[in-house]
Protein backbone atom coordinates (compact mmCIF):
# COMPACT_ATOMS: atom_id res chain seq x y z
CA UNK A 1 0.00 0.00 0.00
CA UNK A 2 2.90 2.12 1.03
CA UNK A 3 4.06 1.87 -2.62
CA UNK A 4 1.16 2.60 -4.61
CA UNK A 5 0.50 5.05 -1.98
CA UNK A 6 4.07 7.21 -2.84
CA UNK A 7 4.03 6.32 -7.06
CA UNK A 8 0.42 8.01 -7.22
CA UNK A 9 1.98 11.00 -4.88
CA UNK A 10 4.97 11.78 -6.68
CA UNK A 11 3.50 11.35 -10.22
CA UNK A 12 0.84 13.68 -9.14
CA UNK A 13 -1.85 10.92 -9.87
CA UNK A 14 -0.37 10.11 -13.43
CA UNK A 15 0.77 6.32 -12.38
CA UNK A 16 -1.73 4.78 -10.28
CA UNK A 17 -1.16 0.94 -8.95
CA UNK A 18 -4.31 -1.01 -8.02
CA UNK A 19 -3.72 -3.80 -5.60
CA UNK A 20 -5.22 -6.85 -5.69
CA UNK A 21 -4.23 -9.14 -2.70
CA UNK A 22 -4.49 -12.64 -1.30
CA UNK A 23 -4.22 -14.51 -3.97
CA UNK A 24 -7.51 -13.46 -5.92
CA UNK A 25 -5.62 -13.80 -9.76
CA UNK A 26 -4.07 -17.10 -8.82
CA UNK A 27 -0.89 -18.52 -7.98
CA UNK A 28 2.66 -16.73 -7.99
CA UNK A 29 2.89 -18.69 -11.21
CA UNK A 30 -0.07 -17.75 -12.97
CA UNK A 31 -0.26 -14.16 -12.48
CA UNK A 32 3.42 -14.41 -13.81
CA UNK A 33 1.68 -16.07 -17.01
CA UNK A 34 -0.14 -12.52 -17.12
CA UNK A 35 2.16 -10.17 -16.25
CA UNK A 36 3.87 -11.77 -19.51
CA UNK A 37 0.57 -11.66 -21.77
CA UNK A 38 -0.26 -8.14 -20.07
CA UNK A 39 -3.10 -8.42 -17.77
CA UNK A 40 -1.08 -7.65 -14.89
CA UNK A 41 1.56 -4.77 -14.79
CA UNK A 42 3.46 -5.53 -11.35
CA UNK A 43 3.38 -8.63 -9.04
CA UNK A 44 5.25 -10.06 -5.47
CA UNK A 45 6.91 -13.51 -6.32
CA UNK A 46 9.15 -15.96 -4.90
CA UNK A 47 12.55 -16.54 -6.05
CA UNK A 48 11.51 -20.10 -5.81
CA UNK A 49 9.35 -19.22 -8.90
CA UNK A 50 11.58 -17.65 -10.82
CA UNK A 51 13.88 -20.59 -11.68
CA UNK A 52 11.62 -21.27 -14.82
CA UNK A 53 12.47 -17.81 -16.26
CA UNK A 54 16.37 -17.70 -15.30
CA UNK A 55 18.43 -20.44 -13.36
CA UNK A 56 20.55 -17.69 -11.65
CA UNK A 57 17.37 -17.69 -9.60
CA UNK A 58 18.28 -21.10 -8.31
CA UNK A 59 21.28 -19.52 -6.16
CA UNK A 60 18.67 -18.28 -4.06
CA UNK A 61 16.85 -21.51 -2.85
CA UNK A 62 19.76 -23.04 -1.70
CA UNK A 63 20.62 -23.51 2.50
CA UNK A 64 23.23 -21.54 4.33
CA UNK A 65 24.27 -19.17 1.41
CA UNK A 66 23.77 -16.17 3.66
CA UNK A 67 25.32 -16.32 6.93
CA UNK A 68 22.73 -14.02 8.55
CA UNK A 69 19.76 -11.42 8.00
CA UNK A 70 22.80 -9.02 8.04
CA UNK A 71 24.60 -10.60 5.35
CA UNK A 72 21.18 -11.16 3.41
CA UNK A 73 19.85 -7.55 2.95
CA UNK A 74 24.25 -6.96 2.07
CA UNK A 75 23.60 -9.31 -1.01
CA UNK A 76 19.99 -7.97 -1.79
CA UNK A 77 20.53 -4.39 -1.97
CA UNK A 78 24.31 -4.27 -3.51
CA UNK A 79 25.07 -4.83 -7.23
CA UNK A 80 24.14 -8.63 -7.25
CA UNK A 81 20.74 -7.90 -7.08
CA UNK A 82 20.86 -5.59 -9.51
CA UNK A 83 22.11 -7.21 -12.08
CA UNK A 84 19.69 -10.34 -10.70
CA UNK A 85 16.88 -7.63 -11.73
CA UNK A 86 17.74 -7.62 -15.09
CA UNK A 87 18.07 -11.55 -15.77
CA UNK A 88 15.02 -11.45 -16.86
CA UNK A 89 14.36 -8.88 -19.23
CA UNK A 90 14.17 -11.12 -21.90
CA UNK A 91 11.35 -13.02 -20.19
CA UNK A 92 9.27 -9.63 -20.56
CA UNK A 93 10.11 -7.98 -17.32
CA UNK A 94 12.36 -7.10 -14.69
CA UNK A 95 12.89 -6.70 -10.84
CA UNK A 96 11.94 -3.56 -8.52
CA UNK A 97 13.22 -4.92 -5.15
CA UNK A 98 12.98 -7.50 -3.27
CA UNK A 99 11.13 -8.32 0.60
CA UNK A 100 12.87 -10.57 3.20
CA UNK A 101 10.22 -13.96 3.41
CA UNK A 102 11.94 -14.80 6.71
CA UNK A 103 14.37 -17.44 7.57
CA UNK A 104 13.04 -21.13 6.91
CA UNK A 105 13.68 -23.40 9.76
CA UNK A 106 12.39 -26.70 10.76
CA UNK A 107 9.21 -27.09 13.30
CA UNK A 108 7.91 -31.03 14.52
CA UNK A 109 5.69 -32.36 16.54
CA UNK A 110 7.46 -35.16 18.81
CA UNK A 111 10.94 -33.51 19.62
CA UNK A 112 12.86 -30.83 18.59
CA UNK A 113 16.08 -30.90 15.51
CA UNK A 114 19.47 -30.20 17.51
CA UNK A 115 21.41 -32.27 15.06
CA UNK A 116 20.95 -33.45 11.54
CA UNK A 117 20.99 -36.86 13.05
CA UNK A 118 17.63 -35.52 14.94
CA UNK A 119 16.10 -35.65 11.08
CA UNK A 120 16.61 -39.64 10.63
CA UNK A 121 13.24 -41.55 10.46
CA UNK A 122 11.24 -37.77 9.88
CA UNK A 123 9.01 -37.22 7.57
CA UNK A 124 9.34 -33.17 6.85
CA UNK A 125 6.89 -31.00 4.54
CA UNK A 126 9.25 -29.20 1.61
CA UNK A 127 8.28 -26.82 -0.91
CA UNK A 128 8.16 -28.76 -4.41
CA UNK A 129 11.39 -27.88 -5.07
CA UNK A 130 14.34 -30.14 -6.03
CA UNK A 131 17.04 -27.55 -4.21
CA UNK A 132 14.06 -28.01 -0.46
CA UNK A 133 13.94 -32.02 -1.51
CA UNK A 134 18.11 -32.54 -1.82
CA UNK A 135 18.20 -30.55 1.24
CA UNK A 136 15.85 -32.62 3.63
CA UNK A 137 17.73 -35.62 2.13
CA UNK A 138 21.03 -34.87 2.71
CA UNK A 139 20.37 -33.70 5.98
CA UNK A 140 18.93 -36.91 6.97
CA UNK A 141 15.39 -36.25 7.16
CA UNK A 142 12.71 -37.50 4.57
CA UNK A 143 11.08 -34.75 2.42
CA UNK A 144 7.18 -34.70 1.48
CA UNK A 145 6.60 -32.08 -0.96
CA UNK A 146 3.23 -30.94 0.04
CA UNK A 147 1.22 -27.44 -1.00
CA UNK A 148 1.01 -24.78 2.05
CA UNK A 149 -2.34 -25.04 2.74
CA UNK A 150 -2.27 -29.30 3.40
CA UNK A 151 0.47 -28.54 5.94
CA UNK A 152 -2.05 -28.64 9.42
CA UNK A 153 -3.98 -31.40 8.43
CA UNK A 154 -0.85 -33.54 7.39
CA UNK A 155 0.41 -32.67 10.74
CA UNK A 156 -2.62 -33.71 13.02
CA UNK A 157 -3.13 -36.55 10.74
CA UNK A 158 0.36 -37.44 11.05
CA UNK A 159 1.26 -37.63 7.32
CA UNK A 160 4.20 -35.80 8.38
CA UNK A 161 6.30 -35.72 11.10
CA UNK A 162 7.20 -31.87 10.67
CA UNK A 163 7.47 -28.95 8.26
CA UNK A 164 10.11 -25.71 7.60
CA UNK A 165 8.90 -22.73 7.27
CA UNK A 166 9.59 -19.11 8.98
CA UNK A 167 8.12 -18.77 12.63
CA UNK A 168 4.72 -16.90 11.30
CA UNK A 169 3.39 -20.56 10.01
CA UNK A 170 3.09 -21.33 13.64
CA UNK A 171 0.19 -18.47 13.73
CA UNK A 172 -0.70 -17.48 11.01
CA UNK A 173 -1.07 -20.91 9.43
CA UNK A 174 -1.97 -21.83 12.83
CA UNK A 175 0.88 -24.89 12.50
CA UNK A 176 1.78 -24.44 16.27
CA UNK A 177 -1.53 -26.00 17.57
CA UNK A 178 -0.14 -29.02 16.28
CA UNK A 179 4.16 -29.24 15.98
CA UNK A 180 5.18 -27.75 19.68
CA UNK A 181 8.95 -28.22 18.72
CA UNK A 182 11.09 -24.89 16.91
CA UNK A 183 14.54 -25.37 15.68
CA UNK A 184 15.69 -22.61 14.78
CA UNK A 185 18.61 -23.73 12.22
CA UNK A 186 17.58 -20.82 9.54
CA UNK A 187 18.57 -23.50 7.00
CA UNK A 188 17.23 -21.16 4.06
CA UNK A 189 16.28 -17.21 3.36
CA UNK A 190 14.33 -17.28 -0.15
CA UNK A 191 13.36 -13.56 -1.06
CA UNK A 192 10.03 -12.32 -2.67
CA UNK A 193 10.80 -10.53 -5.85
CA UNK A 194 8.77 -7.49 -6.89
CA UNK A 195 8.88 -7.26 -10.90
CA UNK A 196 7.48 -5.09 -13.56
CA UNK A 197 6.33 -6.08 -17.33
CA UNK A 198 8.26 -4.48 -19.57
CA UNK A 199 5.22 -3.59 -21.49
CA UNK A 200 4.59 -2.28 -18.34
CA UNK A 201 7.86 -0.36 -18.11
CA UNK A 202 8.04 1.68 -21.36
CA UNK A 203 4.48 2.82 -20.55
CA UNK A 204 6.26 5.41 -18.00
CA UNK A 205 8.65 8.49 -18.46
CA UNK A 206 12.53 7.96 -17.48
CA UNK A 207 10.75 10.46 -14.51
CA UNK A 208 8.35 8.43 -13.54
CA UNK A 209 10.38 5.34 -13.71
CA UNK A 210 12.81 6.70 -11.20
CA UNK A 211 9.78 7.40 -8.72
CA UNK A 212 8.27 3.82 -9.17
CA UNK A 213 11.93 2.43 -8.71
CA UNK A 214 12.45 4.89 -5.30
CA UNK A 215 9.09 3.55 -3.84
CA UNK A 216 9.92 0.42 -4.29
CA UNK A 217 13.44 0.57 -2.45
CA UNK A 218 11.45 2.65 0.14
CA UNK A 219 8.70 -0.03 0.49
CA UNK A 220 11.27 -2.78 1.35
CA UNK A 221 13.42 -0.28 3.95
CA UNK A 222 9.88 0.12 5.54
CA UNK A 223 9.59 -3.86 4.90
CA UNK A 224 12.22 -4.69 7.09
CA UNK A 225 10.92 -3.21 10.45
CA UNK A 226 7.50 -4.60 9.83
CA UNK A 227 8.78 -7.87 9.19
CA UNK A 228 11.44 -8.23 12.17
CA UNK A 229 8.45 -6.91 14.33
CA UNK A 230 5.57 -9.60 13.05
CA UNK A 231 8.19 -12.44 13.39
CA UNK A 232 8.66 -11.04 17.33
CA UNK A 233 5.20 -11.03 17.89
CA UNK A 234 5.13 -14.85 16.42
CA UNK A 235 7.45 -16.50 18.39
CA UNK A 236 6.05 -14.37 21.63
CA UNK A 237 2.47 -15.84 20.19
CA UNK A 238 3.65 -19.65 20.13
CA UNK A 239 5.44 -19.73 22.94
CA UNK A 240 2.52 -18.59 24.67
CA UNK A 241 0.67 -21.85 23.01
CA UNK A 242 2.99 -23.99 24.20
CA UNK A 243 5.76 -24.38 21.08
CA UNK A 244 9.42 -25.00 22.38
CA UNK A 245 11.87 -22.79 20.72
CA UNK A 246 15.67 -24.27 20.66
CA UNK A 247 18.66 -22.81 18.34
CA UNK A 248 20.89 -25.69 17.35
CA UNK A 249 24.39 -24.97 16.06
CA UNK A 250 23.92 -24.36 12.37
CA UNK A 251 27.36 -25.83 11.25
CA UNK A 252 27.03 -29.90 11.28
CA UNK A 253 23.88 -28.77 9.02
CA UNK A 254 25.36 -26.86 6.92
CA UNK A 255 28.18 -29.44 6.66
CA UNK A 256 25.62 -31.95 5.40
CA UNK A 257 24.65 -29.91 2.49
CA UNK A 258 28.22 -28.75 1.43
CA UNK A 259 27.70 -31.25 -1.46
CA UNK A 260 24.64 -29.32 -3.03
CA UNK A 261 26.55 -26.03 -2.62
CA UNK A 262 29.67 -27.49 -4.61
CA UNK A 263 27.44 -28.41 -7.20
CA UNK A 264 25.79 -25.41 -7.76
CA UNK A 265 29.39 -23.57 -7.16
CA UNK A 266 30.05 -25.88 -10.38
CA UNK A 267 27.46 -25.07 -12.38
CA UNK A 268 28.33 -22.61 -15.04
CA UNK A 269 25.24 -20.43 -14.89
CA UNK A 270 24.58 -20.30 -11.46
CA UNK A 271 28.01 -21.33 -10.00
CA UNK A 272 29.51 -17.31 -10.46
CA UNK A 273 27.00 -15.54 -9.09
CA UNK A 274 26.75 -18.21 -5.83
CA UNK A 275 30.39 -17.77 -5.24
CA UNK A 276 29.92 -13.55 -5.25
CA UNK A 277 27.17 -14.20 -2.59
CA UNK A 278 28.81 -16.55 -0.58
CA UNK A 279 32.30 -15.13 -0.35
CA UNK A 280 30.89 -11.53 -0.08
CA UNK A 281 31.85 -10.48 -3.28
Amino acid sequence: KQFAEEVEEKTDGEVKIRLFLNGVLGSEREVLEQLQNGAVDITRVSAANLENFNPIYRAFNLPYIFRDEDHFYQVMTGPIADEVYQATADSGFTGLTFFDSGARSFYTKSKPINTPEDLVGQKIRVINSNVSIRMVELMGGTPTPLPYGEIYTALQQGVIDGAENNPTALTIGLHGEVAKFFSQDEHQRIPDFLVISNAASDKLTDEQKAIVKAAAVHATESFRGLWTTAVADAVTQAEAKGVTFNKPDPAPFRAKVEPLIAEFRADPQVGPLLTRIIDGQ
